[in-house]
């Protein structure tokens, strides 16, 4: 099973970007959820993260994984901080939403537990431990 999943790493993490933005302009264009300023920051990581793994993809570029794990570690990093002020361990006072869409309010929340910031960690996460798996991975 792990072959399986590094010999389609890059696939994965395809289709984890892909619904990561599809997900995030659902929420934005049809549920009519405004992003907030950390949202912002993890679109501005995720959009490109996804074409650059489409071109890395169609270009059969075994080290597409220096130029998109950088975007997913930082984005990763945005995310983790959204997640810890979203869930109050990190206070209120620190949030950098202080004009607009607010970063702490919940505006959604499933299962009792996954929200957005939280989905967002958890697709820059397996992104990246998906790049990490192609790093030795020659795509032929």
């Amino acid at each position: 099973m792990f072959n399986l999943v590094k010999k389609n790493a890059l696939y994965l993490a395809l289709i984890i970007a892909f619904f990561s933005v599809t997900g995030s302009l659902y929420f934005s264009e049809i549920l009519q959820i405004q992003p907030c300023f950390l949202c912002w920051w993890q679109r501005i990581f995720m959009y490109p993260l996804a074409i650059i793994l489409i071109v890395g993809i169609v270009r059969r570029n075994k080290d597409v994984y220096q130029y998109a794990l950088p975007f997913a570690v930082i984005g990763a990093f945005i995310a983790l901080y959204h997640v810890l002020l979203y869930s109050g361990i990190i206070p209120e006072a620190l949030a950098p939403c202080t004009v607009g869409v607010s970063c702490v309010e919940q505006k959604i929340i499933w299962f009792g537990f996954l929200t957005i910031p939280l989905m967002s960690l958890a697709s820059f996460v397996l992104i990246s431990i998906l790049l990490f798996l192609t790093r030795n991975n020659i795509n032929d």
